[in-house]
């Protein structure tokens, strides 16, 4: 398989006062096209830092980060914009919608930053909302959906410019266990058509439905390697 994204001694250093948080230590981690990777571990442990580093939403202290082919340390602020918005796909745990705005519009709006033409986006963000069954729901305002059906919009929102990798920050952290179920069966869905899925996640449970799962404790990965099937 070819690499897409890869990590190497990679350092993330907060100075607090006179102490030293290391909430990444020397962590080193290759993610291959097309894999479904979990990054689990507890509150603090590093996963979100990481994640950020690799979304290019922030810059670790040291190490080196390459990202389907290019080193992102060398990439200036709008080079790095342009690939979050060319490559990556976001979700959070927080929903981040917009209320005024109807599931549609919400989808659109990101789409309307990246200049592409009204007829267009209107086109794909109406695709993806259909993909995360939410056909009946476009013209809905967030107050009138579900916490699960909010995170679906959200969903629909970061794979409507159909980015290669998706990264997901605790999709499910703030659902019940049958709409976290139902996020999930959208990620192995992204999966299966080719996308790189990095999913990070507190829960067990659901890192195991992951293709490989790589635990992460006070910034140093502990299991890089745990091939999975599918379930």
């Amino acid at each position: 398989m070819e690499p897409i994204m890869i990590v190497r001694n990679l350092y993330k250093i907060y100075h607090q006062g006179e102490n030293e948080v290391r909430a990444l230590d020397g962590v080193s981690l290759t993610v291959d096209k097309g894999e479904f990777v979990a990054i689990v571990g507890r509150s603090g442990s590093g996963k979100s830092t990481l994640m950020n580093v690799l979304g290019c939403l922030d810059t670790p202290t040291s190490g080196e980060y390459i990202l389907d082919g290019e080193n992102v340390g060398a990439l200036s602020e709008d080079q790095l914009s342009s690939i979050r918005n060319r490559e990556i796909g976001f979700i959070f745990q927080g929903f981040n919608l917009v209320p005024g705005l109807t599931a549609l519009e919400n989808v659109e709006l990101p789409l309307s930053y990246r200049g592409i033409p009204r007829e267009e986006r209107h086109a794909l963000a109406e695709d993806a909302l259909f993909r995360v069954g939410l056909k009946e729901r476009m013209r809905h305002r967030p107050s009138q959906m579900s916490g699960g059906q909010q995170q679906r919009v959200a969903i629909a929102r970061a794979i409507a410019a159909r980015p290669p990798i998706i990264l997901a920050d605790e999709p499910t952290g703030n659902l019940d266990t049958k709409s976290g179920a139902a996020v999930m069966d959208i990620l192995h869905g992204l999966h299966e058509e080719g996308r790189t899925v990095l999913l990070i996640t507190h829960d067990e449970r659901i890192a195991q439905r992951a293709q490989r799962r790589v635990a992460i404790r006070d910034g140093v990965l502990e299991e890089a390697v745990r091939p999975r099937l599918l379930v």
